[in-house]
């Protein structure tokens, strides 16, 4: 899994700063608009309430928390957004997906193949890439405010049901099967651990070193630019960067 973490690592960074431009409040509210329009409201459904508990960890005031609620709950008129999935290849033939909540997909499909196209990729059809990922759980949890060893920190997340464990400058990244995560997040917080972050996502069975400079270059540019639609949840990938490369 360090492959991923390692964009996952350029990800976060990335994700601290589109929250001081305000980016990160539009897709953490329509995460909540069709999370609630799901279960109809429910704060007690898993999805739901990893949502809030994330747009909280970003600090969306409350009031835009429940005004996304109560529009995906149907209290009031909202765009109908559909969740899609799509697919395709970055420079070197590495494979990528993104998560997208759409309210026009043909728009949004023209737009995600345009920056494939326009960044050195292209865009696959479905299920071309994701044969090769499994979706999993991640937990991650910051190492300021953290009273647990390392060591005694992993022990915990393996002990309470977690598959793995790694660590990063800025804390650490549980990993559990989709059916353990709230389990797992749950004995988390019994212990007092706080968890900054939740989520299910596609993790690449096996992982593409990139040691080329130019390569890793136009991969991360690829990478940010789709992140960086407005219509994006989420992009992953199975490229690994080398250790000390510099771009």
């Amino acid at each position: 899994m360090s492959g991923h973490s390692k964009w996952s690592n350029i990800k976060h960074k990335k994700g601290k700063a589109d929250a001081q431009k305000g980016k990160i409040f539009t897709k953490l509210g329509r995460e909540l608009l069709i999370a609630a329009r799901a279960c109809g409201g429910d704060v007690n459904d898993f999805r739901l309430k990893i949502a809030i508990e994330n747009a909280k960890a970003q600090n969306l005031p409350n009031e835009n928390i429940q005004r996304a609620i109560q529009k995906g709950a149907g209290g009031t008129e909202g765009a109908n957004y559909e969740e899609l999935r799509y697919e395709g290849y970055g420079p070197g033939g590495v494979a990528i997906m993104i998560d997208i909540l759409t309210d026009n997909r043909n728009r949004t499909a023209g737009e995600v193949r345009h920056i494939f196209s326009k960044n050195g990729g292209n865009m696959g059809e479905t299920g071309s890439v994701g044969w090769m990922f499994e979706d999993k759980g991640q937990l991650r949890i910051l190492r300021e405010g953290l009273k647990l060893s390392e060591d005694d920190l992993m022990l915990t997340a393996l002990d309470a049901g977690a598959e793995d464990f790694e660590a990063d400058e800025e804390g650490f990244v549980v990993y559990t099967t989709p059916q353990d995560m709230e389990a797992v997040r749950q004995a988390l917080l019994d212990q007092n651990i706080s968890v900054n972050e939740a989520e299910l996502s596609p993790i690449p069975q096996n992982s593409i070193e990139i040691t080329d400079p130019e390569q890793a270059r136009k991969l991360v540019n690829l990478m940010n630019k789709l992140e960086d639609h407005d219509d994006s949840q989420g992009v992953y990938s199975n490229f690994e960067l080398a250790d000390g490369l510099d771009f």
